[in-house]
């Protein structure tokens, strides 16, 4: 079945609510760290192939491919550096533009999403997806600050 953008916008919109989750959870003390759990499998490739995830605030190590190393970085982990993106203090994640190609067996969504706390946090992304048993997951991972 072929991917519609729809589908990727779907994707995308999971994936920013999952971020917000992880982070209301986090506020209201409850067990955050299962829901990024449960986030990284919905959205992430770890438990079946190689994923390659290079978050956008990193400077020391810089990608996270293994699937302990990225929940470090949404939620303070092995990994010294890591603050818990996700449980920032986001108001809201918008998704400014998106552009796509899909093909055969491969989907690309590229775009723009900007993070709300006090300051406004501009991120550039490229996911390329992958589609196992209908259901979109991230293959690659990559984020980055726009200045």
């Amino acid at each position: 079945i072929m991917v519609k953008k729809e589908d990727i916008i779907n994707f995308v919109s999971s994936w920013k609510n999952g971020i917000l989750n992880i982070g209301n959870i986090y506020k209201k003390g409850g067990d955050y760290k299962k829901e990024a759990d449960l986030f990284l499998k919905r959205h992430y490739l770890f438990d079946s192939e190689d994923v390659l995830f290079k978050p956008t605030l990193t400077s020391e190590i810089i990608f996270r491919n293994s699937f302990e190393s990225a929940k470090s970085y949404f939620v303070k982990g092995e990994i010294d550096e890591d603050k818990g993106f996700a449980i920032q203090n986001w108001q809201s994640i918008e998704l400014l533009e998106l552009n796509t190609i899909i093909e055969e067996n491969l989907t690309i969504a590229m775009g723009k999403i900007c993070f709300k706390s006090d300051q406004v946090t501009n991120v550039a992304f490229t996911f390329v997806l992958k589609n196992i048993d209908s259901e979109l997951k991230i293959k690659v991972h990559h984020s980055s600050l726009i200045q």
